[in-house]
């Protein structure tokens, strides 16, 4: 009876080790066959999927990048812009779409912020993705029109409180109203929020004197600042940025706590398999490193960063809990 119960655990014992051989053989198996497939990555076109309209400064950034990454690979690299809904149609798009890397989000600070601006979110920022690599950091500016009276922070502030209906700000995306609702905290003043699906038709409209100011990305206030169109009060910075030197921070205009900025990520579906994911990271990198890319970036005072994915994937982590911080502060509620 005894050997007879002893047959039947040796065997038993058997079959777990055969088990769990095997599934150690399948393991190195897909790992290796991900590895494979990942050393000829790409093999068809990508799209890069952007949550604001045409001619933001996440757009500029995303099409400037796809131009080097088609270059260096062959393949095509597409850029669509799906505007609307705080950046929720891009952003669930890519978290539903193949987990094969040839769907990715370029996006922003309003990845992070939506988290903390809206009750109910269909994704998590962190938890959903996979991060390919930091794109650029820069500032925010705050512009008013070009014949506008107010020249100065604390002319903003003396206007606001003087007025007698409150004045508007535009807002394309959650950075940009952040900022905004931030400054009327710290400033104890009162201005109406006024929401666009981007930040261009925001300042468009702040042209057409519809808006009296925004807080807007400096890829995209650049030109038009050097155009004339627009006028720069302030930046958000810790220092002033090389190319509007003559523009104070709000740091130096008084308001000690404005330290705020805008940046970019490209991100990947959660189970995209890592060898891809690092196969992104390095075309990511390359592209971000050619001249073409760190001129575009530079002269609109955005710094080319290009992480590494453990450097992303801090980073994510710190923003998150940052942008929960000074939402607060702001006093926002979420909607």
């Amino acid at each position: 009876m005894y050997s007879l119960l002893g047959l039947i655990k040796n065997e038993e014992t058997s079959v777990r080790i055969r088990q769990v051989l095997y599934a150690g053989i399948a393991a190195v198996a897909a790992c290796a066959g991900a590895a494979a497939h990942a050393a000829d990555f790409p093999q068809r076109q990508i799209r890069i999927l952007v949550p604001f309209p045409p001619g933001s400064g996440t757009d500029g950034s995303a099409r400037v990048l796809a131009q080097e990454i088609t270059r260096a690979t062959g393949q095509t690299v597409v850029v669509e812009n799906k505007a609307g809904a705080n950046g929720f149609i891009a952003t669930e798009e890519v978290m539903r779409a193949p987990a094969d890397g040839y769907t990715l989000l370029l996006t922003s600070n309003t990845h992070v912020a939506n988290k903390f601006l809206f009750k109910r979110t269909p994704y998590d920022p962190v938890q959903d993705f996979k991060g390919i690599t930091l794109l650029k950091e820069g500032p925010l500016v705050l512009l008013v029109r070009a014949d506008s009276p107010i020249r100065s922070a604390a002319d903003l502030t003396r206007a606001a409180r003087a007025a007698k209906t409150p004045l508007a700000f535009g807002s394309g995306n959650s950075s940009s109203r952040v900022a905004a609702e931030l400054y009327k905290q710290l400033e104890h003043v009162d201005m109406l929020y006024v929401p666009y699906k981007g930040n261009p038709l925001a300042i468009g409209d702040l042209i057409g004197g519809r808006i009296d100011l925004i807080f807007a990305d400096s890829t995209s206030a650049t030109p038009l600042i050097r155009g004339g169109k627009v006028r720069a009060i302030a930046t958000t910075g810790r220092a002033r940025t090389p190319n509007l030197q003559e523009t104070p921070t709000l740091i130096e205009s008084g308001l000690a706590d404005f330290n705020l900025g805008s940046w970019l990520v490209v991100l990947a579906p959660r189970d995209t398999p890592d060898p891809v994911v690092d196969r992104l990271n390095q075309l990511f990198r390359d592209a971000l490193r050619t001249e073409t890319v760190k001129r575009n970036f530079l002269e609109s005072d955005a710094v080319p960063l290009g992480t590494s994915r453990q450097e992303l994937a801090d980073f994510m982590d710190s923003e998150n809990r940052r942008w929960g911080s000074i939402i607060q502060k702001a006093g926002i509620q979420p909607e």
